[in-house]
C-alpha cells in the first residue's frame, strides 16, 4: 500500500563546517531520554511532580544518581545500556536533597532540613549505591546547596548557602542581607564513610570578602581541581572564592565583576517580537554553576540573578582575570536555533544555569546549560583563553546539572522542569560522543546585518512548486507582526534564509475591518479587526497553515480564529476554555513579498458555529482551496458536530462547500483530544493531513499522517482515510521526548515527506524543533 520505511532522517548538522571548529574528531548526539516519572509509574501515568536536578554516576559509570527535591529523595538509573535506561528505584531522605556527588561505592547527598530562611540546618547523607540505603548521616553547618568530591577522594566540599528570602528588599541582597551567613563546609573523607561523624566537618568563614552584602555570603556552587582547591561562587554577592581544602583557608577571592551586552532582546512588550536591538551595560555576572577546566582556569555560568541577566559564561584564571567572555553569543545561538525564550527577554534571556567540563580523548570540552532555552552549548576549550564553539545539544525543559563520563564517551544532563499539564516531564538526557555528525539542530537561521533571523512556533509547511529544496513555513500567534519563512533544505542543517512579514500595505484587510463584511456582521459585531493590524501595517493574526500559490505569485495563509461563539455555561460542558470571539477564521492571499491581496471569510452560517479549534492548514488544488478545521464545531450552545470539517473554497465562484473528516478517538493515558493539523494536496483529488493528540512526552499516543480522496464525494459527505505513517517511531528516533504539536507537513514529488513541530515560542516548552524528512512514504 505505502512504503513505510520508517526512515526518519532528521536533517542533521555538521557543526565543524558550521562553526569553523578545527576539531573534527567527534560530536555529541542524544541517544536516550529518561523521564524520571518512570520511577513512579513505568508509563509515567502520574500527575505527581518529580524532578532530576543534579546528577552523578557510580565509579564504573553504569548507575546514575540524581537529586529529586520535590519528592525529597534521590533516584537511581541503570545505564549499562545507555540507549535504554532503566529505573532502579529511589531512596527517601526525609528532607530536600539539593545536590549529590559520588565517592567510591557511596553517594553523598546534601539535604536541606531547614525550618525556614533563618533557622537553617542540613545534613550530608551517605548512601550505598548498590543497596540504595543510607549508611551514615552527619550534620552540616546550615542549608546545603552544592556538593563536590575532590578528584583524589579525600575531601567533600559543601556550599552552605543559607538562602535568603528573595522577597526581602525586592530580591536585592545589597539592600537587605539576611543571616545566618553562608559558609563552605569541608568534610574529611579519608576514613570509613559508613562511620562518618560530625567531627569530620569543618567550616570556612566567607564573611567580609565580598563588596556586596559582605556580612551575608551565599555560596551557590563548588567544584574542586586536582590541587584540592575549591572554587566557590557566591552568586548573590557577585563574588568568587578559592579555598585550599587541605588547610581550610581562602587562597584568593575576587569580584565576578560585570559585562556589557549589545544586540539582544530586552523587551517583552506585546505584540511579541524578538528584536535584537537592546543593550545592557554593567550587568553583574552573578555566576551560578562553576567548573574547573584545569588547575589554572575555570568557567562560570553567568545567570545574572537580577536586572536583566548577564546571559553568558566566563572563563577566569585563578588570579581573577577574565580570559574569555562570549558576550551575546549564547543569546544569538538561542535565537538562530529557534530556542530563544521571548517571554524572558526582560529577565535573564537564555539564562545560563550550570557548566561542566570533560576530556574526551585529547580534547577538553566545556558544556554550558541554558535553563530557559533548554540547550547545552558545547565548546572546545583546549585553549581556555580562546574557546571554539563546537555544537549545541537539545535537552528536556530546564537543564540544571551536568555530568561527564569520558570513560564511556557519555554526557548526562538533568532537566528539572516537571508539569504534566504543560506536557513537561523532568528527565535525564543522555548523549554519546562519537564519529557520527551531530544531528541537532535540524534548522538554523542565517545572519542578516550581523544578527540571526529570529524564529519559533512553526505552524504549517509547504514545498516550493519549482524547487523542492525550498520549504515555506509560518509562525503562529505567539508572535506578533507575523512572518512567512523560507527554508533551504539543500543545506545541513536546513537553513532558514528569509523571513517575510505579512503586510496590509494596500489596506485590503483594513478596508474589510472598516467597512465590515455584510454577511458576517451579525456574528462579528464585537470583533475589532483593526486590532489585528499594527501601525506599520503588519498583521497580528494566527497563521496555522501555508501553501504556495499554484501560479507561483505568492502564498495562501490560513489564520485560525480565536474564541467560541457560545460562551455560556452550556458550552462549558464541552469547552473548558470557552471565551468570546476575538478573531474569525480567515484565509489571506499574499504576493511573494507577503503583501495581502485578498481576505477570504467563511459563510455567516458557519461563522455562527465557531469554536476555538479552527483553521489549521490550507492547500490549493484544481482551482479550489482546501482548509482543515482542527476539531468539530458547534451545532448549538450545547451540541457539537460529529467531526471536523474540511472546507473547500472555489476560487472562481467564491463559494464554499464542506466535507467531514473522521478523527481517531483519543488514545492517551492522560485523556485529552485528537485534532487535525496541516493539510497538503497530493494531486489527483488526494490530500494528506496530520492527525495528532494534544499530549506530549510519555502521554503522547497519536501523531499520524493520513490521506484521503474527495473524488466522487459531494458537499456534506464524510471522507474515508488511509494511514500513511504512524509518526511515533519516527519521533522516537531523535532520542528525545515526543513533542505535542506536529503542525506542518509537506509532500515531495518523489514520495518523501517533511514534517515540523511547533515549539510554542519556548513558552512552557523546551523549544526543540525537529524538521524531519521521512523517506518513501508516498
Amino acid at each position: 500500500m505505502f512504503k513505510k520505511s520508517a526512515l526518519a532522517i532528521a536533517v542533521s548538522i555538521s557543526v565543524a563546517s558550521l562553526s569553523g571548529c578545527p576539531n573534527r574528531t567527534g560530536h555529541f548526539n542524544r541517544i536516550a531520554t529518561y523521564p524520571v516519572c518512570q520511577q513512579i509509574d513505568n508509563s509515567c501515568d502520574t500527575d505527581t511532580e518529580t524532578a532530576a536536578e543534579i546528577v552523578a554516576a557510580s565509579a564504573d559509570g553504569n548507575t546514575l544518581i540524581y537529586s529529586d527535591s520535590p519528592s525529597q529523595q534521590v533516584g537511581f538509573v541503570d545505564i549499562t545500556d545507555p540507549t535504554s535506561p532503566i529505573g532502579l528505584g529511589v531512596t527517601e531522605l526525609g528532607g530536600e536533597p539539593t545536590s549529590v556527588a559520588v565517592k567510591g561505592d557511596f553517594a553523598l547527598a546534601g539535604v536541606n532540613t531547614s525550618a525556614d530562611f533563618v533557622n537553617t540546618s542540613g545534613q550530608l547523607k551517605v548512601i550505598n549505591i548498590a543497596t540504595r540505603t543510607v549508611v551514615a548521616s552527619i550534620n552540616l553547618s546550615g542549608q546545603p546547596d552544592s556538593v563536590a568530591v575532590s578528584p583524589d577522594g579525600l575531601y567533600a566540599a559543601v556550599a552552605i548557602e543559607n538562602e535568603r528570602d528573595e522577597d526581602l528588599g525586592d530580591g536585592d541582597i545589597g539592600i537587605t542581607p539576611q543571616l545566618p551567613a553562608g559558609t563552605l563546609d569541608i568534610i574529611d573523607l579519608s576514613g570509613d564513610l559508613t562511620a562518618l561523624t560530625d567531627n569530620e566537618v569543618s567550616s570556612v568563614d566567607l564573611t567580609g570578602i565580598a563588596a556586596i552584602a559582605p556580612s551575608d555570603p551565599e555560596p551557590e556552587f563548588v567544584d574542586i581541581n586536582n590541587d584540592n582547591i575549591a572554587v566557590v561562587t557566591l552568586q548573590e554577592n557577585n563574588h568568587i572564592a578559592l579555598v585550599n581544602l587541605e588547610t581550610g583557608t581562602i587562597v584568593n577571592h575576587f569580584s565576578a565583576d560585570s559585562t556589557d551586552l549589545d544586540a539582544i532582546d530586552t523587551s517583552e512588550a506585546k505584540p511579541r517580537l524578538i528584536e535584537l536591538t537592546g543593550t545592557l551595560t554593567a550587568r553583574l555576572r552573578e555566576p551560578d554553576g562553576v567548573a574547573w577546566i584545569n588547575n589554572r582556569y575555570f568557567a562560570t555560568a553567568d545567570e545574572g540573578d537580577m536586572n536583566g541577566g548577564s546571559r553568558g559564561y566566563t572563563i577566569f584564571d585563578t588570579d581573577g582575570n577574565v580570559v574569555h567572555n562570549p558576550g551575546n553569543e549564547l543569546e544569538h545561538l538561542s535565537v538562530s536555533l529557534g530556542h530563544y525564550p521571548e517571554k524572558r527577554s526582560e529577565n535573564k534571556g537564555n539564562e545560563p544555569e550550570n557548566v561542566k567540563t570533560g576530556q574526551y580523548g585529547d580534547n577538553t570540552y566545556l558544556f554550558v546549560n541554558s535553563e530557559r532555552s533548554s540547550l547545552v552549548f558545547v565548546y572546545d576549550v583546549n585553549d581556555p583563553t580562546a574557546p571554539v564553539y563546537k555544537q549545541t545539544l537539545p535537552a528536556a525543559a530546564g537543564p540544571e546539572g551536568a555530568l561527564t563520563i569520558p570513560s564511556r564517551n557519555l554526557l548526562v544532563v538533568a532537566s528539572e522542569e516537571d508539569n504534566r499539564g504543560d506536557k513537561l516531564r523532568s528527565a535525564l538526557n543522555i548523549y554519546q560522543y562519537g564519529k557520527k555528525p551531530a544531528n541537532y539542530p535540524t534548522l538554523k537561521s542565517v545572519n542578516v546585518n550581523g544578527t540571526p533571523i529570529p524564529w519559533g512556533a512553526m505552524s504549517g509547511l509547504s514545498v516550493d512548486h519549482h524547487n523542492e529544496n525550498i520549504l515555506y513555513a509560518v509562525e503562529d500567534s505567539f508572535y506578533g507582526s507575523n512572518r512567512i519563512f523560507t527554508i533551504d533544505t539543500s543545506k545541513t542543517p536546513a537553513s532558514l534564509t528569509a523571513a517575510t512579514r505579512i503586510m496590509d500595505s494596500n489596506d485590503v484587510f483594513a478596508s474589510m475591518a472598516t467597512s465590515g463584511n455584510e454577511e458576517d456582521a451579525d456574528t462579528f459585531d464585537d470583533v475589532d479587526l483593526n486590532a489585528m493590524i499594527s501601525p506599520d501595517k503588519s498583521v497580528n493574526i494566527d497563521p496555522e497553515g501555508i501553501a504556495q500559490r499554484l501560479d507561483g505569485k505568492g502564498f495562501w495563509v490560513a489564520s485560525e480564529g480565536a474564541g467560541t461563539v457560545f460562551n455560556t455555561t452550556a458550552a462549558g460542558n464541552f469547552e473548558s476554555k470557552a471565551r468570546p470571539i476575538e478573531k474569525p477564521n480567515l484565509i489571506f492571499k499574499t504576493d511573494n513579498n507577503g503583501v495581502i491581496e485578498q481576505v477570504i471569510t467563511l459563510p455567516a452560517e458557519i461563522n455562527a458555529m465557531q469554536r476555538r479549534f479552527g483553521f489549521e492548514g490550507v492547500t490549493e488544488y484544481d482551482g479550489k482551496l482546501y482548509v482543515a478545521f482542527q476539531r468539530a464545531w458547534l451545532k448549538d450552545a450545547s451540541t457539537l458536530e460529529s467531526n471536523p470539517r474540511i472546507g473547500i473554497y472555489d476560487l472562481n465562484s467564491h463559494s464554499w462547500e464542506f466535507m467531514f473528516y473522521p478523527l481517531q478517538a483519543a488514545a492517551s493515558q492522560n485523556g485529552g483530544w485528537v485534532g487535525l493539523s496541516d493539510i497538503t494536496s497530493l494531486g489527483q483529488g488526494e490530500f494528506m493531513v496530520i492527525e495528532r493528540d494534544n499530549q506530549g512526552g510519555p502521554d503522547a499516543a497519536i501523531k499520524r499522517l493520513y490521506k484521503f480522496s474527495v473524488n466522487g464525494l459531494s458537499n456534506g459527505d464524510t471522507v474515508s482515510k488511509t494511514l500513511v505513517d504512524d509518526l511515533m517511531d519516527d519521533l522516537a528516533s531523535t532520542g528525545g521526548l515526543t513533542p505535542e504539536k506536529i503542525e506542518g507537513a509537506a509532500a515531495l514529488s518523489n514520495g518523501d515527506v517533511y514534517i515540523i513541530n511547533d515549539n510554542d515560542g519556548v513558552d512552557d516548552n523546551s523549544g526543540e524543533t525537529q524538521l524531519m524528512k521521512l523517506k518513501g512514504l508516498l
